[in-house]
């Protein structure tokens, strides 16, 4: 009991001397609180007021040029949204220097922001300034937010949409510069293989022209020639089929070499074919 009383004297104690030491200093904290508050009035007259303007984009899903070459069906939806890697490839570009280059010439932000361009560190100074008036963030949402705060709400609003619309046109570029990269490699795979293939029937047309057609075919009837003159007692005749089958059989491995070739660069061509079209 005795020690319960203690505490609870205690704590009025501190109390007691909060109070009194409040009213003793009074004045002084009054004086401070006036000063904050003389203080924020004059910093809120100082700082320039901003305007802000937002543009908010979604990413549009990417697909590898071999996907495109090698699949033969497609199960992506061509509607869908970007996943969470295309927005940050987008934001990649967004903040590249490729993009923030361009705003700053074409808005003239070196004149709007009074730095002088040959002054050294100019471009440091720029890029402070233009990072603590321009943002770029994923959302939530997988959508990308820009950002941009400016005196002028119509620059504010020009420099958001231009971002926008320069980063969207540099997409598309890379993009088309990669598809066009894919397609001459298409026709020039395509057209490699039908000269390959056109050198490959002009080495079979000299094979006709020897009275080569179909190896195999062509032994097996000789050799049944052969065997029936032979049979009948014709030996002229026989040599003579005999001779031809030397000739044929000289030029069989070329022959059957062509034959798988050309049935591979056939194959081939109709593959590259598809693609290149």
């Amino acid at each position: 009991m005795q020690s319960e009383t203690t505490n609870n004297s205690g704590t009025s104690l501190d109390s007691t001397n909060l109070l009194v030491f409040l009213f003793k200093w009074r004045f002084y904290l009054v004086g401070i609180c006036f000063i904050a508050a003389v203080a924020a009035a004059i910093a809120s007259f100082i700082i320039e007021e901003k305007f802000r303007s937002a543009v908010v984009m979604f990413a549009t899903p990417q697909h590898s040029i071999g996907e495109q070459f090698y699949e033969e069906t497609k199960k992506n939806d061509l509607l869908e949204y970007g996943e969470k890697e295309d927005a940050e490839r987008l934001l990649q570009i967004m903040n590249s220097d490729r993009i923030r280059i361009r705003i700053i010439e074409k808005h003239n932000l070196w004149d709007h922001y009074e730095i002088e361009r040959d002054t050294p560190g100019a471009n440091t100074l720029m890029q402070k300034e233009y990072d603590g008036n321009v943002s770029t963030r994923l959302t939530k949402f997988g959508s990308i937010e820009i950002e941009v705060l400016d005196k002028l709400n119509t620059l504010a609003r020009d420099i958001a949409n231009d971002i926008a619309y320069l980063t969207d046109s540099v997409a598309n570029d890379m993009r088309n510069a990669r598809a066009n990269d894919a397609f001459q490699y298409a026709k020039s795979s395509y057209h490699q293989v039908q000269e390959e293939i056109r050198i490959m029937e002009d080495s079979m047309g000299v094979l006709y022209d020897l009275g080569i057609y179909d190896y195999i075919t062509q032994i097996e009837g000789l050799n049944d020639q052969y065997a029936t003159a032979l049979a009948e007692g014709q030996p002229a005749r026989a040599e003579n089929i005999r001779e031809k089958m030397v000739i044929i059989s000289g030029h069989a491995n070329a022959f059957n070499k062509l034959t798988n070739l050309l049935e591979a660069a056939y194959d081939r061509e109709a593959i590259l074919k598809k693609r290149y079209d």
